[in-house]
């Protein structure tokens, strides 16, 4: 909890590495959160133009269309009576899929999304196999489970290989690559293998490929809708500061499609989208795993101790955020993280040190891109029926869904 040592522990991360001990947990944790050493220090360099400001800017108007089809469909909801009840979660975690099918598959979009329906019922096995306690070779037996983990594993690798195949056969014959993450990455992927000539571990393999698609999906589908949610219930709670939020919106671009530039002029939003994820991060603890014998501030750590990097402690923590640290306050952050935080090391939503997250940009782009298009059209409260239980599966899910009341604007 000390600030310092948590600084220390996430600069030091060939030190504190990440570690799996179960293998069904490993097996379906991919992609560049479960690699180490120079196989990540690869991976993060071929990854990182899918992530460049400009790349982002260009994925605006894919945002944009997953946004207005969720609009349109609560628009209808509404039309008849004015306003409507409803759970919104459904809803939130399908536009985040939605969107980063498209962001990632672009033309292959409809591929994307039987993939990415697949890797959702993934997910579930994920959380069961992480919250149960590990019989070696059970994972062999062939139990309902087991067997419908493999055929999941079996179909998502064929539909990302003939996926990636085509892509592949496309940049030799000198097509531009395509704008998605998926082309973006194959690009610099195939830059990188050119450079190297013939070494054969330069570049990414198609399996290497296929796991950071899947974390694509992971990553980007779960943080943002969980954001979003989050937004919405503390916003209802919070009626002062969702008039705020939607007078800015409407100030900056009144019932206009709102652009990149007019995105990043939204001060009150963004403090709203800071605080949020101070009192409700998507992941909630970071565990660690020391690969010798390390100092962590006063203590001497021997190899094999796993440290928890503890996200919600540390922001909910009263010595660090003063006696309202639980209280929804987005003015702590008016003058930004540095001053809200008194430069101390205690706000860390996704995660910090050389292994911050990669796609932090992105999420932040499509949760202020959503938030404003719902602020334009609607008004919202909790419903009466709203059960307020945040559970963590993978990320900090509403137990009971997000039942609100939407009014037309």
């Amino acid at each position: 909890m000390n600030p310092e040592d948590l600084k220390d522990a996430f600069n030091k991360s060939d030190e504190f590495q990440r570690a799996i001990s179960n293998p069904i947990v490993k097996s379906i944790s991919q992609g560049l959160s479960s690699l180490e050493g120079e196989k990540w220090a690869k991976h993060r360099k071929i990854i990182n133009p899918a992530f460049h400001l400009e790349k982002l800017k260009g994925m605006l108007p894919t945002f944009y269309q997953s946004c207005s089809e969720m609009i349109n469909k609560w628009e209808s909801l509404v039309f008849k009576e004015g306003s409507c009840e409803m759970d919104v979660w459904p809803y939130l975690e399908n536009l985040t899929s939605d969107v980063i099918s498209r962001a990632a598959f672009g033309s292959s979009y409809e591929e994307g999304r039987r993939i990415f329906q697949l890797l959702r019922e993934e997910a579930k096995f994920y959380t069961i196999a992480a919250r149960s306690v590990y019989i070696p070779g059970w994972r062999f037996l062939p139990t309902k489970h087991n067997k419908r983990m493999k055929e999941i594993h079996k179909e998502v690798r064929g539909l990302l290989k003939g996926v990636i195949n085509k892509r592949e056969d496309a940049i030799k014959a000198g097509e531009a690559a395509k704008g998605d993450l998926l082309g973006i990455l194959m690009e610099s992927n195939f830059r990188e293998i050119q450079e190297h000539g013939n070494n054969k571990n330069a570049g990414m393999s198609i399996e290497d490929v296929i796991g950071e698609c899947k974390l694509f999906y992971f990553a980007g589908q779960e943080t943002t809708s969980v954001l979003l949610v989050w937004t919405l219930v503390l916003l209802s709670q919070n009626q002062d500061w969702q008039a705020r939020a939607r007078e800015e919106v409407l100030q900056v671009f009144g019932t206009n499609i709102p652009t990149y530039d007019q995105l990043s002029h939204l001060k009150v939003v963004t403090m709203i989208l800071l605080e949020v994820l101070r009192l409700y991060p998507a992941v909630v603890e970071l565990p660690r795993t020391t690969y010798k014998k390390t100092q962590l501030g006063k203590f001497s750590l021997p190899a094999g101790v796993e440290v928890s990097l503890h996200i919600m402690l540390a922001h909910h923590d009263k010595e660090l955020w003063g006696e309202d640290a639980k209280e929804f306050k987005p003015e702590r952050f008016s003058e930004g993280v540095s001053k809200a935080t008194k430069n101390q090391f205690t706000y860390f939503p996704f995660g910090a040190g050389p292994r911050i997250c990669i796609g932090q940009n992105f999420a932040m782009l499509e949760a202020k891109l959503a938030l404003s298009l719902i602020l334009q059209h609607f008004t919202f409260e909790l419903s009466p029926s709203y059960a307020h239980a945040p559970s963590v599966t993978i990320t900090l899910h509403p137990q009971f869904g997000a039942h609100f009341i939407l009014h037309k604007r």
